[in-house]
């Protein structure tokens, strides 16, 4: 590791320019082509540049955007006059269902962590994130089975419940067929791929900015996206367990929703929203963080109150949680908390109330230009307000109950997601399509594009207001008539063909004028200030940059010209393979160069399968899951194989300015390190969700025997049987880890064997108390709930099976020593976890009812 004031001197303001004499004259075309995308029919199946995959993700979100726009007019069009039977009720419910599903799920989180995979290298001047393939693997499982969900429609068996999934119109009583099950396990690869994104993206900002890039002067953009991907890391979690228990309802008859059975379809709903009002940030901040880099540009002053913007990022993350009951004030929740969560919906508004007149004061601070991208930035700041404005309104409970199931909502709802996400996202497009395609967007086309989407999504969404207000109830397929409502019905049908007019514009803008340039940027064009307007190649910019304030473009003027020339840090390779800087969390001091993997078909099999699993499992094909699922394994424990814990392939490399790094450490320097505690952060918040449903169920039953009669809790000799055996697992993964340093890899990889069976016994021995007690899953929700942990336990058994095996496989092999120990460090880190997770399930499955007093 360089010595800290070494790397202290290295990134003084006034230190010496690295590098000043000529560069090899070899090493640019060296980095050129390990840097090469691959050839042919290759494209695009195994890239994993971030560059290239940052424009698929938006181009694939952008494709189901329109799909999800052409349903949106069939609904419109249904609803034009009363008494419409363009489409039947059960067509509807499905175009209902499939595009709100395409639009939260397909479109907007995954559109905007798009935008970050794409921007975040360039901006932070890394080579890449630090785990492309996961980047590659996330999205073509995204899109692979996005386009097998959407298909569903064309088959009669897209989900027809709603893009909320409400129980017991979602229950196998109510759906029987594999329409819901289309939304349960279809979207399962999603979120998937939204959680292995937001893990690149944590680590990637926290650990690949340039040197000299400290949290204080990192733009705003990358706040945004970390504050974003935090917060998909803490929500997403529980829509999974809701969709998880849904499932396991439908497809095992366990009554976690079903009241005669002590199940409570609040459940869901909590579940479903604890994610579903955070959501609606995490589309936002990213859409937030971009408008904050757009305006200093267009306006080319210093963003105002910088700090204050970023703690109001941050502030709108945390607040955000504290909002979920904002969606069931009309479910009959007690009044102290609608009283809180109330207050809770007016705070959240002060943060972004922050950000907007932070953004007003810069444009009022310099001297704008009616650039394309700063239309949609004041579209964006008119329409956000207005439905801002709404959400104030809504967050009045009294006012809630009245508005509540009506087209007022319906208004509100579009109003925030357009004017807060799309608009803002449109804006970005505008402004960063140079430094993708080589040159801008048509402006003649843009400024058509923007006045058809403004007039058409305020004259398509604000009579709705007025609708929901007179009494159109939503989520109906037709009206009768007499009710006052057809002049607006059709006021939105008809401004609706307006907005999609504007959309089909952007198509052919884009269609025109966009095409992928390996050269980066041709020029800056709006003379901003941040490092994504570097030159750029495959390789990001040639060179990483040392950089002194917030806006290094305008601080530093000659930096471009020297960033091409191989100026800074690292500007060659020093191994021979793909490699990206790593720098500190805080101070962003350089630590290590890491080596990132190229291009390779592992990952894509891996996606492929991993969405054929899920899709199989839905239309019940367990025999073809089988397969899919054991493909997906085999190509991820390849892809780890051969491509991750490569050791220390040099001992030290000179990256320029004086200072040698090593290329490989382990432990918590380690960004691996640091991918495995953010992928546990999510473990403990499905964890965290699993004792809510547990607690949750106890309360809705009330003074009902809890646990039910006809059934016990386990003897106390089992819990303890299973605690004795995690504590002798935990002993001898002790043990392995000394061997370990010892420089036994063969005698741990034996111990990791020996392990094993101990952990694998535990479960088993729980799993056996609690059918022996009588507790069975599909009698009442306490066996569901106590069924449930066995069943997550479980899962963590057969993770920990398979990381094991693949441990000592690799010890056995010789892959792993005491310097070499990344794959030792992230198991253990795993299953120390999957050991803590076990005990504090049996504290639910036993010691809980105890605790009550009722078992």
């Amino acid at each position: 590791m360089t010595p800290p004031d070494t790397a202290g001197d290295a990134l003084r303001h006034d230190a010496p320019l690295p590098n000043p004499l000529p560069r090899p004259p070899d090493e640019l075309p060296r980095l050129e082509r390990i840097w090469r995308s691959p050839r042919g029919w290759a494209f695009p199946w195994t890239e994993v540049n971030n560059n290239w995959i940052g424009v698929l993700y938006l181009g694939t979100a952008g494709l189901f955007c329109v799909l999800a726009v052409i349903l949106s007019l069939l609904m419109r069009a249904q609803l034009a006059v009363p008494g419409n039977d363009l489409l039947d009720q059960e067509t509807y419910n499905q175009v209902f269902t499939t595009h709100g599903t395409m639009m939260m799920f397909l479109f907007a989180v995954p559109a905007v962590e798009a935008l970050g995979v794409y921007l975040l290298p360039a901006m932070l001047a890394a080579r890449d994130l630090p785990f492309p393939r996961l980047s590659a693997y996330a999205y073509w499982a995204y899109a692979v089975g996005g386009l097998g969900f959407f298909t569903s429609l064309f088959f009669g068996l897209a989900p027809n419940g709603g893009w909320f999934m409400y129980p017991p119109l979602t229950s196998h009583e109510y759906s029987p067929g594999i329409n819901a099950d289309f939304w349960l396990l279809g979207i399962g690869f999603i979120e998937i791929s939204a959680i292995a994104g937001a893990v690149e993206i944590v680590v990637g900002i926290l650990r690949n900015r340039a040197p000299g890039m400290t949290l204080a002067r990192m733009p705003l953009f990358a706040w945004a996206m970390l504050v974003f991907a935090v917060m998909i890391i803490f929500a997403f979690p529980a829509v999974i367990w809701a969709t998880v228990l849904l499932e396991l309802e439908r497809a095992f008859d366990w009554p976690f929703f079903l009241p005669d059975r002590g199940g409570d379809p609040l459940l869901r709903q909590h579940l479903f929203w604890f994610f579903g009002h955070p959501e609606v940030y995490i589309i936002f901040l990213p859409a937030a963080g971009a408008v904050s880099m757009i305006v200093p540009a267009m306006v080319q002053t210093r963003m105002v109150g910088y700090g204050l913007v970023a703690m109001a990022l941050v502030a709108t993350g945390f607040l955000s949680f504290g909002l979920w009951v904002h969606h069931m004030y009309a479910t009959g929740i007690p009044s102290l908390s609608l009283a809180f969560f109330s207050g809770a919906s007016f705070a959240v508004s002060v943060p972004t109330g922050i950000q907007v007149f932070a953004w007003i004061a810069t444009i009022a601070s310099g001297k704008p230009k009616l650039h394309v991208p700063m239309l949609f930035v004041f579209g964006f700041l008119f329409i956000f307000v207005l439905g801002g404005l709404t959400g104030v309104m809504v967050a009045i409970v009294p006012f809630d109950w009245q508005a509540h199931d009506t087209y007022f909502i319906v208004a509100h709802l579009h109003y925030v997601l357009i004017g807060g996400m799309v608009f803002p996202l449109l804006a970005g497009l505008y402004y960063w399509a140079p430094s993708a395609a080589g040159w801008r967007l048509s402006v003649r086309l843009g400024k058509w594009v923007f006045w058809l989407l403004f007039l058409g999504v305020n004259l398509t969404f604000f009579p709705m207001h007025i609708s929901g207000l007179i009494g159109m109830p939503r989520r109906v397929w037709t009206y009768p008539e007499g009710m006052g409502l057809e002049v607006w019905n059709m006021l939105s049908t008809a401004s609706a063909a307006v907005s999609a007019l504007g959309v089909l514009l952007l198509l052919v803008d884009l269609a025109r004028n966009f095409r992928m340039s390996p050269g980066g940027p041709a020029d800056n064009p709006f003379n901003a200030a941040t490092l994504e307007w570097l030159p750029q190649g495959n390789y990001a910019a040639r060179s990483i940059p040392r950089i002194t304030s917030r806006e290094p473009l305008w601080d530093q003027p000659d930096l471009a010209e020297q960033v091409r020339q191989g100026r800074h840090f690292l500007p060659g390779t020093v191994t021979g393979l793909r490699e990206t800087l790593v720098t500190s969390p805080v101070e962003a001091r350089p630590q290590y160069v890491a080596i990132i993997p190229g291009p390779a078909w592992a990952h894509f099999i891996a996606a492929l399968c991993t969405a054929g699993f899920f899709l199989s499992l839905t239309v019940k094909l367990l025999w073809l899951a089988g397969i899919f699922g054991t493909v997906a394994v085999s190509a991820i424990l390849y892809w780890l194989w051969t491509g991750t814990d490569l050791g220390p392939v040099v001992d030290r490399a000179d990256i320029g300015g004086g200072l040698c790094l090593p290329v490989y450490v382990s432990g918590p320097d380690s960004v691996s390190w640091w991918a495995m505690v953010v992928l546990l952060l999510v473990d403990g918040t499905v964890f965290a969700c699993l004792g809510f449903t547990h607690a949750f169920l106890w309360l809705s039953n009330g003074d009902a025997q809890w646990p039910p009669p006809g059934m016990g809790v386990p003897e106390v000799a089992f819990p303890l049987g299973s605690l004795a055996l995690l504590a002798g697992c935990a002993g001898l993964l002790w043990l392995a880890g000394r061997l370990l340093r010892q420089g036994r890899a063969r005698a741990m990889g034996g111990v990791v064997l020996l392990a094993l069976p101990l952990f694998l016994l535990a479960l088993g021995l729980d799993l056996h108390a609690v059918w022996q007690a009588g507790i069975r899953p599909t009698l009442h929700a306490f066996g569901a709930a106590t069924f449930a942990n066995q069943f997550w336990q479980g899962l963590h058994g057969l993770m920990v099976a398979t990381m094991a095996l693949y441990l000592a496989a690799r010890a056995f092999a010789g892959l792993i020593d005491p310097v070499r120990r990344i794959t030792f460090d992230n198991v253990r880190i795993f299953w120390l976890y999957a050991l803590a997770q076990a005990a504090a399930g049996l504290c639910l499955t036993h010691l809980l009812p105890r605790a009550l007093g009722t078992g």
